[in-house]
């Protein structure tokens, strides 16, 4: 272990300027991703003319590469070493090729046949989802760990960048449709589209520029130039993979992250289906979104306060365990046909979502951080790369596991059979509570604040698990 000798305090409490800088960031991003997830399909198939089953297939399939490249970029961003730092100089190499090709992937050429459409729309998504979304993403993730090691400013980056996340899908729900139309006289003309993605995307630009210039990594290990061995030259992979399977917070914190992830494909994904044949109220959807997403966007104004009070791991556990109640109560108030009851469990549910969502990304870089003081081996980008490919993972067989739930249940031979319904509250409220359940235990076991101090005072000293061991045996 090698001391820090940045000049820039690693433990620094930061401005809120620079808290906000970094939301900034996931707001831009969420331009690239929430567009991704709400409207691409939509794009291939009413404006481009592909089959749906073809369009869904290429992002499906694209998911497996989407996963690995996350890894490789976790590894990057591990090797690398600038004056702007590890993680921060992705943010400049990245933005500008991945605004690029975003328009190109909502330009999709008009004059080509359906294979070279296919083979067109297969490339630009990949180029964005795969390729430089991922050297955007788990870089400025990885930078949630390098601005401090301080625990409740972690939380604060947290809450900040899941708000101005939320606010950056807001945005896109908002004024994609509108824009198409204003640009292209109707929501299915190229033309609209385009123009529309060169106007996000500039603005994609300009807000990464702000998150660039404002931010700072202040947790630097110094290049020691005089060693030559390997080790000197920073871990291999596997010292990487070894130091983080060996750290039990990084696996309790993986394995509460694949699994919410696969709980939010699943819940999310039917409950357009839960308004329309279990309510039966096709109406009510956006008003269960809705006040979803609104309670868990006024939490996150409020978990600072909270998290200041009861620490990060507390406050997420609190936020689960409100969640898990409303999922009960949902149960309780589907046979009352109660829209008014459902909605007020919808309320609930985003009150505790939102404290989970405000620090869950926080609790992730102090158990890197413990890693690295247990284990003596730097391994951020690998880290956030690692959990980044299980979110995906666990989000991509969530998704496929509502579809066999529901075929299961015959949704397609009838969605308002007594089977059908089931199969829907299977997915919508059973599975979700279970998933609360599997996260109380590993929040329960989550005790890193017990040492956390003690891990950042050794790690600015250059001291980690293992070095009075190790001095004892020179």
């Amino acid at each position: 272990m090698r001391k820090n000798t940045n000049t820039l305090d690693p433990n620094a409490k930061l401005s809120w300027l620079e808290r906000i800088a970094y939301g900034i960031g996931d707001y831009a991003g969420n331009l690239v991703y929430s567009a991704i997830s709400a409207f691409l399909l939509v794009y291939y198939v009413s404006v481009v003319g592909l089959p749906s089953a073809t369009a869904a297939g290429i992002m499906a399939i694209s998911k497996i590469f989407d996963g690995v490249s996350d890894l490789i970029m976790g590894r990057i961003v591990d090797k690398t070493h600038t004056k702007w730092g590890k993680a921060r100089p992705w943010i400049l190499r990245a933005s500008i090729p991945l605004a690029i090709c975003t328009v190109l992937m909502f330009t999709v050429p008009a004059g080509f046949s359906t294979t070279l459409k296919i083979c067109y729309a297969f490339l630009t998504y990949n180029l964005v989802s795969t390729v430089f979304y991922t050297a955007l993403n788990v870089p400025y993730a990885t930078m949630q760990g390098l601005m401090t090691t301080n625990s409740y400013e972690r939380g604060l980056l947290g809450n900040f960048r899941m708000l101005l996340a939320t606010f950056g899908t807001m945005t896109v729900n908002s004024v994609v449709t509108p824009l198409v139309k204003y640009f292209g006289g109707d929501e299915y003309s190229q033309k609209g589209w385009t123009l529309t993605f060169i106007v996000l995307m500039v603005c994609f630009l300009l807000l990464n520029l702000i998150m660039f210039f404002v931010c700072k990594e202040r947790v630097v290990e110094e290049p020691d130039e005089s060693a030559q061995s390997t080790k000197a030259q920073g871990p291999t992979v596997m010292e990487c993979l070894k130091s983080l399977v060996q750290n039990k917070y990084w696996v309790l914190m993986v394995v509460f992250l694949f699994v919410l992830y696969f709980m939010m494909s699943t819940f999310f994904g039917g409950n357009y289906y839960f308004a329309q044949y279990v309510l039966k109220n096709e109406g009510a959807y956006s008003i269960l979104a809705n006040a979803l997403s609104l309670s868990q966007m006024g939490m996150m104004f409020l978990t600072p306060f909270i998290m200041k009070k009861l620490g990060k791991r507390w406050t997420t556990l609190i936020g689960m365990i409100a969640s898990g109640v409303a999922f009960i109560l949902t149960a309780v108030a589907v046979p009352t046909g109660s829209i008014g009851f459902v909605v007020a469990c919808n309320v609930l549910k985003g009150l505790g979502f939102g404290c989970g969502a405000a620090t869950m990304f926080g609790m992730l870089q102090d158990a890197i951080t413990y890693g690295q003081w247990k284990s003596n081996v730097q391994a951020a980008g690998m880290g956030n790369a690692a959990s980044s490919f299980c979110m995906k993972i666990g989000s991509g067989i969530g998704t496929a596991a509502l579809g066999w739930i529901l075929s299961a249940g015959g949704f397609d031979a009838d969605p308002t059979s007594a089977a059908a319904v089931a199969s829907i509250n299977v997915a919508v409220i059973w599975i979700p509570l279970i998933i609360g359940v599997i996260s109380v235990v590993c929040l329960l076991l989550f005790d890193i604040e017990k040492k956390y101090d003690k891990v950042v005072e050794d790690l600015a000293a250059g001291r980690w698990a293992g070095s009075d061991a190790e001095a004892d045996n020179k």
